[in-house]
């Protein structure tokens, strides 16, 4: 299962915010063993929203959306959701009790807005000040504020994908490689690919900026059964090329 991200919102693309959602994502997805596979950072501009969200909703992708739910005039994100699956919106029953719940007798029109998701969303709770996020279709819309958004979206992990939390589902392994470039390694990668069908080979070169030896970090991550073998077989071929390396830091 693919696993993918929005960030969204102008801010982050004008440098008045700096984005920390996917930072977040990635470490609450290997907590519980899962990968984040893309993400894509968007501004508020309805016709780019709604087009990422139409091909977003066919990937069959589980998405953490960040931002754009409110009910100010730059919030796009429920509307948008909406007009890509063609549907309206409409206050969610659930959405308007917590609102509700919330306000009391200070609720008003602007604020029940906020409840206002895709007919066929669920709504996700907010533990912060009870004004839910929604999904509809494996994508989970949640706010742009941290102390909102990273609680609801691990509530999300922990409640509705518990069948796919599992901390050995990958694993990964590399070594620093010394005194060759990345394009001298590409035969020993090619043979890892061919042999461990279950993993990928990466390579990260490092010029030393932090003021360690010029180093190619090689390595393998996938398949925990074929992980381990596939790095030793890297291992080996870099040993018969005749460069030195070490164990990567960890």
């Amino acid at each position: 299962m693919n696993i993918g991200a929005f960030v969204i919102g102008d801010e982050i693309l004008v440098g008045k915010r700096q984005d920390k959602h996917m930072a977040f994502l990635i470490q609450a997805l290997a907590k519980r063993g899962l990968r984040l596979t893309r993400c894509e950072y968007l501004g508020d501009d309805p016709d780019r929203l709604t087009a990422a969200l139409t091909r977003s909703f066919d990937s069959g992708d589980i998405v953490f959306s960040f931002g754009g739910i409110g009910a100010t005039p730059d919030d796009h994100t429920r509307q948008c959701a909406a007009a890509a699956l063609g549907v309206p919106l409409a206050l969610h029953p659930d959405a308007e009790r917590e609102i509700r719940g919330r306000f009391g007798a200070e609720i008003t029109p602007k604020r029940l807005e906020m409840g206002e998701f895709p007919v066929g969303s669920e709504i996700i709770p907010n533990p912060f000040n009870r004004i839910p996020g929604f999904m509809v279709r494996e994508h989970w819309f949640v706010p742009g504020f941290p102390q909102m958004a990273w609680p609801m979206a691990e509530w999300v992990l922990d409640t509705k994908y518990r069948h796919l939390l599992d901390r050995d589902r990958w694993a990964e392994g590399s070594i620093f490689v010394y005194e060759a470039g990345e394009s001298q390694l590409v035969p020993q990668m090619q043979e890892v690919g061919a042999r461990f069908p279950g993993v990928k080979v990466f390579s990260l070169p490092s010029m030393g900026e932090d003021g360690s030896r010029r180093h190619v970090e090689l390595g393998v991550r996938g398949d925990p059964a074929q992980a381990g073998e596939a790095l030793e077989l890297l291992k080996a071929g870099v040993t018969a090329a005749g460069f030195p390396f070490s164990d990567a830091l960890k």
